[in-house]
């Protein structure tokens, strides 16, 4: 048993990019609820924390490059949410619905507990190169974990109906209920293909600006003149016309106010050399032990029109969670500052058109992407800095990520990177270019705007945790009348 749970993890594992075979994320949820069967509660309860061991020890190992003991703590933690799944999903009948919505509810829990969730390495970026991810379109990531689980319960209950095909009582039950979960399973994400994605309202020319350099280094590692010297140079490679100059997150790092800055200033020539509108991260210390994360817009004359701040912090990454108890467990030399939270929409006017905004890990919080889009933005830029990372799975993770948000608001997305990947998306989740990692690069690429709302951004995540939850709920009526 212990085996083939970890197996189930790991099978999940294999559907998240880098790797990024979807079917098997859909295996691994099948082998999932079939373990699940005729289990007592602390059974069922072991099974889904290893299957989360064996899912989150493969993508979320990226964390034991800056703590062993903080990597090891978050595959537990993570892998406790499966855990819960399984413990509330019923054992016998009911069970495959019950799994169905406590999959469901145990990503949204993910999403945004503890410090603010950590919704990485999970089940729906698996499925986001895959068939059903334009379901996103309707029912936002949860009902494209949902309809993920759904998939992997209709294998389940396949084979289980195969092994004992020879037992008549089963025979026209089983394939109604078959018929509905295929049904769902197909039919939700051919509509959410079907729905249109906003209107269009007219084009904007966008040159992604990367200004390569040395991955694997931390923020107080890195020389802030290198790297901003080398997205001043790569922007002259801008072949243009264009209408934004998009950067990356923080590469413009000050120690005071931008205001009155000499890299303001470079920042503004930038500007007027091209003609076009400039958005560059810039991160502005507050203090000895605080600093600002934002995106800062520059209009074609060089001058200074808009701003968003950063909203969602990364934990023990721009922010320790009660410093002053980690810090006398491990070092924090490496993130001697806390950034301060803003408090925007996402949404920024520019003379281009109004953009939405979210700020790298922004970007797996659907609400985020969702919030600007609701405010009136007519294309996704994510601004981002995976520089520290040695390994390609948080960047593989974004555009996943980028491809879902994609989806489900219904907007064109250009995600810019100082050392990669860059990329541009269209709004039906297609990868219509990316950079290579670590070299300097120019992305150019025409965006079309939107206006509109697809049946995600107008509704949310509401009806999906109602749907889960009333799952969950039958489920164990129907287990316990039995």
């Amino acid at each position: 048993m212990a085996a083939a749970a970890l197996a189930s993890g790991l099978l999940i594992a294999a559907s998240v990019p880098p790797m990024g075979f979807w079917p098997l994320g859909i295996a691994g949820l099948a082998v999932l609820v079939g373990l699940l069967r005729d289990r007592p509660a602390r059974s069922r309860a072991r099974i889904g924390f290893l299957c989360g061991i064996g899912l989150y020890a493969v993508t979320i190992s990226w964390f034991a490059e800056f703590n062993v003991i903080g990597a090891v703590a978050s595959m537990a933690i993570e892998a406790a949410f499966l855990a819960a799944a399984a413990a509330a999903t019923p054992p016998g009948k009911g069970r495959r619905a019950g799994f169905v919505g406590a999959v469901v509810l145990q990503d949204w829990a993910r999403t945004y507990i503890p410090f603010g969730g950590v919704p990485l390495g999970g089940v729906p970026l698996g499925q986001a190169a895959g068939p059903l991810v334009p379901a996103a379109r309707i029912v936002g990531q949860l009902g494209l974990t949902g309809v993920a689980a759904l998939a992997g319960v209709a294998v389940e209950f396949l084979v289980a109906t195969l092994a004992r095909r020879g037992h008549r009582a089963t025979t026209w039950k089983g394939a109604a209920s078959l018929a509905v979960m295929f049904s769902v399973v197909v039919g939700l994400p051919a509509a959410g293909a079907w729905v249109p994605s906003g209107r269009a309202v007219g084009t904007v020319r966008i040159a992604l600006v990367q200004g390569g350099g040395r991955r694997g280094l931390r923020a107080v590692e890195s020389s802030a003149q290198r790297v901003f010297d080398a997205q001043v140079a790569e922007s002259a490679q801008v072949r243009g016309p264009v209408d934004l100059i998009v950067w990356p997150e923080d590469v413009v790092a000050l120690p005071g106010p931008l205001a009155g800055s000499p890299e303001a200033a470079e920042v503004a020539a930038v500007a007027r050399a091209h003609g076009a509108t400039v958005l560059a991260g810039v991160t502005e210390d507050v203090g000895a032990d605080k600093f600002r994360n934002a995106i800062v817009a520059w209009s074609p004359a060089g001058e200074v029109i808009g701003r968003y701040d950063k909203v969602h912090r990364v934990p023990f990454g721009e922010y320790v969670p009660l410093r002053w108890l980690v810090k006398h467990v491990v070092s924090l030399d490496a993130i001697p500052r806390d950034a301060i939270p803003g408090h925007g929409n996402g949404a920024v006017a520019t003379p281009a058109g109004p953009v939405a905004i979210t700020i790298s890990y922004e970007v797996f919080f659907p609400d985020r992407a969702r919030s600007a889009v609701r405010a009136g933005g007519e294309l996704l830029l994510v601004p981002t800095n995976t520089a520290s990372y040695t390994t390609t799975q948080v960047s593989a993770a974004e555009v996943a990520s980028v491809r879902i948000r994609a989806w489900s608001t219904g907007r064109d997305v250009a995600m810019v990177s100082p050392t990669g990947w860059s990329a541009f998306v269209s709004s039906h989740g297609r990868l219509l270019q990316r950079s290579p990692l670590d070299d300097p690069a120019v992305l150019e690429a025409t965006l079309t705007r939107r206006s509109g709302r697809t049946p995600y951004v107008r509704w949310g995540d509401l009806p999906v945790l109602v749907a889960a939850a009333a799952l969950v709920g039958a489920a164990w009526g129907v287990s316990r009348r039995s």
